[in-house]
């Protein structure tokens, strides 16, 4: 596509976005990579709902402006943007919202890990929560670093979520699909609990998503606990990655028999 047309897709989706109830007044941020050092990206203080081709903005790898029309600066999230596109060169779309159901997991300090919809388990395996940063600033870039290896969506604490793919529509749907899963979830939840599929079932499914070869990060293919013969990411909260944590918490545990040993419990 032209620049233009990618223009034009962008102001697309942020209606998408906007009419679907994902942001709300402002909020959100949309970016395309078009090469190593060009990116487009949406305009801070305006409405995603509303925008024509002449909003976007044009930045470098650096977030530093190349070409935006008077009245517009780029989004001032775009340091957690560039970041996505520096550590994983295979993305070339960044879509930012405030999805309701998403977002509220978020606030919650719950992420979506649990296994109950087959097509969540192949779209995104599980999504974490990257730890809370100050927006516009570095916080969130580094929150978010730690996970970009491992997942291609992530909530953010108290804040929203991203979702990154290789297509400006393929992220758009990482979104679509991570909101439509917390809120299964969620109304699972409501009727006494969801009935989580069977670790045997989420290998098959993990399988058949490697079968179809599809791109991106995901436990089916990364997953250390897995490989090992052990519970997969869904039954972790999220942050199996970490080989360390395990080594912590099983020193953790260690710890904790010996003193209670000593107290004679």
């Amino acid at each position: 596509m032209s620049e233009y047309e990618i223009k034009k897709q962008i102001c697309e989706i942020g209606k998408r976005i906007y009419d679907r109830g994902m942001v709300a007044a402002n909020d959100g941020n949309i970016s395309v990579k078009l090469n190593d050092n060009e990116f487009l990206c949406t305009p801070t203080g305006v409405s995603k709902g509303f925008m024509t081709p002449e909003y976007i903005c044009k930045v470098d790898a650096n977030g530093k402006v190349i070409q935006a029309n008077e009245g517009f600066r780029p989004s001032s999230e775009i340091k957690m943007h560039m970041r996505v596109y520096k550590e994983r060169p295979d993305v070339m779309s960044v879509v930012h919202a405030h999805p309701l159901y998403a977002t509220s997991f978020a606030i919650a300090g719950i992420p979506l890990t649990e296994p109950i919809m087959p097509e969540a388990v192949i779209a995104l395996g599980c999504v974490p929560i990257a730890e809370y940063g100050t927006p516009s600033t570095e916080e969130i870039p580094d929150a978010v670093s730690k996970y970009l290896q491992y997942y291609d969506a992530v909530l953010l604490a108290n804040h929203g979520a991203l979702a990154y793919s290789d297509s400006l529509i393929n992220a758009y749907h990482k979104m679509e699909s991570l909101e439509f899963y917390a809120r299964l979830l969620y109304q699972s939840k409501q009727l006494g609990g969801p009935k989580q599929l069977s670790d045997d079932q989420v290998e098959r499914l993990y399988e058949i998503r490697r079968q179809f070869g599809l791109k991106g990060k995901h436990p089916a293919d990364l997953c250390p606990n897995l490989k090992n013969g052990k519970a997969s990411c869904h039954t972790c909260g999220g942050h199996c990655h970490s080989e360390s944590s395990s080594e912590d918490n099983a020193l953790i545990s260690e710890i904790t028999k010996k003193v209670l040993a000593a107290l004679g419990k």
